[in-house]
């Protein structure tokens, strides 16, 4: 019992400082942004879903929202997990108290499928991801010339494999492969089909770099990358010209925004594409505990962090206590996979 309080004290130690650094990195991100209309976004309370809005969607004002027709995009039911890229951006100084939570949890059910993108080489991290470990050479900074560096290696990585579908995720992410699967079955990957949450309430407005010294203003929709978002492989292959290699760094350059914004730009400004809104994909700018516990099952992503100045994570019953599991994703884990060797059997759980 001391051992596992010590444990949990010292769990709960990471998580702060994890917390902390969220929290500083969240203050750069808002520092990055150049435009009022992102800050104004990133401050205000998530906006409720309209009545008019698809099931699982939201996020758009009803004059720009399009709702496309589910038929279109309907599969024959036979997409796997091994159809999927899942692309998990890390940085070196959250290894240990990020990247080993999510190894020890959903990673392992879908590791043959994800792949860890990082900046710096680590050997613990290696030899329990083997080659699906990803040393970008970007830098650590939280720029979004540094974010859009692996942003790019993470696509270019997708383009180069034989995957259907290419997700994203950061390392705050808890992310269900089952629940991800059901969802991107009701799509197909022959089709335009980008699937997020948007941060804001409204699409995005930004100066867009032209020759000779002149801007144009461009508005847009995009998915927040702290929630994680998918790309059809077919859009895909149409966002290469903005998106592939050092295309994607000279993008970014354009709008001067971060990784996330920049792939919403090409495939709304660039492409011709649109955002398609999923309620499913959660991040730590929004307010974990008003999910229901009863439909935290549900939920493709999940994450953790700060909200409005306060530890952000969602409500569930064990069976761990907060003290040992700060994030919630163990407890988590158990309740998704109760066989899983390091579960407590709880009474009554």
């Amino acid at each position: 019992m001391g051992r596992r309080l010590i444990h949990g004290l010292s769990g709960a130690a990471v998580f702060l400082v994890s917390v902390a650094l969220l929290s500083v990195r969240h203050r750069e991100a808002q520092e990055t942004a150049r435009y009022s209309g992102l800050r104004e976004g990133m401050l205000e309370k998530p906006k409720q879903w309209s009545k008019a809005s698809p099931e699982g969607g939201g996020g758009r004002e009803q004059e720009d929202l399009k709702v496309h027709p589910l038929q279109g995009y309907k599969t024959d039911g036979s997409l796997t997990l091994g159809d999927i890229f899942i692309a998990v951006k890390t940085t070196k100084r959250f290894h240990q108290s990020r990247m080993e939570l999510l190894l020890d949890t959903w990673i392992s059910q879908a590791r043959e499928q994800t792949y860890v993108f990082t900046d710096e080489e680590d050997d613990a991290l290696e030899r329990r991801m083997g080659n699906h470990v990803i040393f970008t050479n970007c830098s650590a900074e939280h720029s979004h010339l540094a974010l859009s560096c692996k942003m790019a290696a993470e696509f270019d990585a997708f383009l180069a494999s034989d995957r259907s579908w290419f997700c994203h995720l950061d390392d705050d992410n808890y992310l269900n492969p089952w629940a991800l699967l059901k969802l991107l079955s009701s799509y197909s990957a022959t089709w335009d089909v980008y699937l997020g949450k948007p941060s804001l309430n409204r699409p995005i407005q930004a100066s867009e770099t032209l020759p000779n010294n002149r801007t144009k203003s461009v508005r847009f929709w995009f998915a927040t990358g702290g929630a994680g978002f998918c790309i059809s492989r077919k859009l895909a292959n149409k966002m290469v010209p903005w998106a592939s290699g050092r295309n994607f760094l000279s993008t970014s350059e354009l709008i001067r925004l971060p990784d996330d914004c920049t792939v919403g730009y090409i495939i709304e400004c660039k492409v011709g594409g649109q955002l398609l809104p999923n309620a499913l994909f959660h991040s730590h700018l929004e307010n974990l505990q008003l999910i229901p516990a009863s439909r935290l099952m549900q939920q493709v992503t999940l994450s953790y962090g700060v909200f409005e100045n306060k530890l952000n994570v969602i409500e569930l019953r064990g069976p761990f206590s907060p003290q040992e599991d700060p994030s919630r994703f163990r407890s988590l884990h158990c309740h998704l996979y109760p066989d899983t060797s390091w579960c407590l059997q709880a009474v009554g759980w």
